[in-house]
């Protein structure tokens, strides 16, 4: 675990120094050490203290910037990267990133601290929504994150829409629910708990408090781990939490939890909160659903015992663990995507659809929002920027031109018409409209890997070898005042389009504009790419200072955009 401590701390100075720069007036700091009665039988944090924390210290940041009493209304799937022991001091921060009409979204980062190596690590993140009484949404915060944040909306909002598709599709239908004799009966390791909220599990609004409710679904859903595998299991991972309604003192909860499915090295168990009181009717509450792992003496997962479902009831949450298993890799594989991976194209399908295109925005917006953009040339107030991060290079281009935002935002995001002003795209037709916000493209480019440098003509000519690309395109109208129009652009792969002789198949890991409005109605329009091999020979000649194609690029961008101004 050394190795990966000391990577996760390099990463958390690097973001510490940038976010000293944009002070956050509702950012809430939390630190609490850990003590035996926080810990579990293997004398690391429980997971229940510790979502207690993270709701506690998410809460008062709401608080703070709203003004007033706030609840949880949701927490998004949280990953736990790694365990903290007795002794050690859990640091907890929360921040709201965006307010919406009614609803705010909470950002909670929490790494660990050992007093003794004086080491830090990221044990994990977690976004929170927080919903309050009033209206007034009160003054934008720090802006990437607020831009980012509408993102992860769009995600949660169609989340169940996900999993119904999935469950329609052929894929799903076809798992196969039979087992043999050995396997475990899911009725075996059904749960029934019941609590009495007490004011000590209150808030100060004598509402039962978010991460007591939490702890208590952890608690259940670790019993009925523990029956399948009948060993103490480890919490890995935990779907979005949503609150459909408050619970006061008094209030008994009953909780639920079933193994939904086993597979090889994980389980998922689902949980029911339901809270009544006294002779009234059930009111559900909360659902998660949660990943077990049993590790074995060398920090290794155990294979586990097959799970035999209960007909109907228990074949749908067969079925359905087995649909957000596939929703948990598409996210982990398509936003974990690095530069030197291989390749950096993901397979497209519907189903991973709302994670590439939340991928696809927000990777363009944090590299817009970084700080470290040094002035490579400048050539009639057309700038040429670059950023180095570790083995990445990357480049923006900007300039301000005398065209509305909005109408800039309009021909741009017409991919097909880039061949009329860009010399580096020799063809872009539409393959696929995904919906209106999102496209996919194949682009035709000039390859400069034979050629003379910085000439992508020249080597076109040289050799007659092209290359081309299939691109996500992925429009957003800006969030707020002062947040710019975006134009995203990744590779994806599709089946119905693959290589072909003729052509060098070409990737682009995060590229697009973003438009900004500046005074007198004109705009600024930056281009950003993290320069993949095949995209970098077409800008290594300008960064070198050998060359300005890119001046003569976006002059040509310039006037395309000025000649359709209107």
């Amino acid at each position: 675990m050394s190795s990966r401590t000391s990577d996760c701390l390099e990463e958390e100075d690097g973001e510490e120094e940038e976010e000293e720069e944009n002070y956050n007036p509702t950012e809430v700091k939390m630190s609490q050490i850990v003590m035996p009665c926080h810990s579990n039988h293997r004398q690391e944090l429980s997971v229940g203290q510790l979502l207690k924390w993270m709701d506690s210290a998410a809460c008062l940041s709401a608080e703070r910037h709203a003004g007033s009493p706030c609840v949880t209304a949701s927490m998004d799937d949280i990953h736990f990267e790694h365990t903290i022991s007795v002794g050690q001091v859990v640091n907890i921060r929360a921040k709201v990133n965006r307010a919406f009409n009614t609803s705010m979204e909470v950002g909670i980062q929490v790494n660990c601290e050992d007093l003794f190596s004086d080491r830090h690590w990221r044990v994990c993140h977690a976004y929170a929504t927080f919903v309050t009484q009033r209206t007034s949404t009160g003054q934008k915060k720090e802006q990437v994150e607020y831009s980012v944040a509408a993102e992860r909306r769009r995600v949660r909002m169609v989340h169940d829409d996900i999993i119904k598709d999935l469950l329609s599709n052929e894929w799903v239908q076809q798992v196969d629910s039979s087992v043999g004799p050995s396997a475990v009966a899911a009725e075996r390791t059904r749960v029934e708990s019941v609590e009495l909220v007490l004011p000590p599990h209150a808030n100060h609004q004598v509402n039962t408090f978010g991460g007591q409710i939490m702890a208590w679904m952890v608690n259940v859903a670790t019993i009925a781990a523990s029956r399948l595998s009948q060993a103490h299991p480890t919490l890995r991972a935990i779907d979005m939490f949503t609150f459909r309604g408050p619970s006061q003192v008094g209030d008994r909860l009953l909780l639920k939890a079933i193994v939904n499915n086993a597979f090889r090295n994980s389980m998922e168990v689902g949980v029911r909160a339901e809270a009544y009181h006294e002779e009234g009717p059930n009111r559900h509450i909360n659902s998660a659903f949660m990943t077990f792992e049993v590790l074995d003496d060398g920090g290794k997962p155990r294979t586990l015992p097959r799970i035999r479902p209960e007909p109907l009831e228990g074949q749908r949450r067969f079925q359905e663990a087995t649909a957000r298993k596939k929703i948990r890799l598409d996210r982990k594989y398509i936003i974990s995507r690095t530069q030197g991976e291989v390749p950096l194209s993901v397979p497209w399908d519907p189903t991973n659809q709302v994670y590439l295109s939340f991928n696809n925005v927000s990777a363009l917006k944090m590299l817009a929002a970084r700080s470290s953009w040094r002035l490579s040339c400048e050539k009639d107030q057309v700038q040429l920027y670059t950023l180095e991060q570790k083995s990445m290079l990357s480049f923006k281009i900007e300039c301000e031109v005398d065209v509305p935002a909005h109408r800039a935002f309009d021909l741009l995001a017409e991919l097909s018409n880039r061949p009329s002003w860009d010399s580096h795209y020799k063809k872009c037709e539409l393959i696929q409209l995904v919906d209106n916000d999102d496209f996919i493209y194949r682009v035709v480019t000039p390859s400069v890997r034979h050629g003379a440098m910085g000439s992508p003509t020249a080597a076109n000519q040289a050799k007659g070898i092209l290359q081309d690309f299939i691109l996500l395109a992925s429009k957003r109208k800006p969030c707020g005042s002062g947040d710019p129009y975006v134009i995203a652009l990744r590779s994806v792969s599709l089946p119905t389009h693959p290589p072909t002789e003729g052509y060098n198949r070409g990737e682009v890991l995060c590229a697009g504009f973003t438009i900004l409005e500046t005074k007198d109605n004109k705009s600024l329009i930056s281009y950003f790419n993290q320069a993949s091999p095949e995209v970098l020979p077409y800008i290594s000649t300008d960064i070198a200072g050998l060359s300005s194609s890119f001046y003569h690029t976006f002059c040509s961008c310039s006037q395309y955009l000025t000649r359709n101004r209107l």
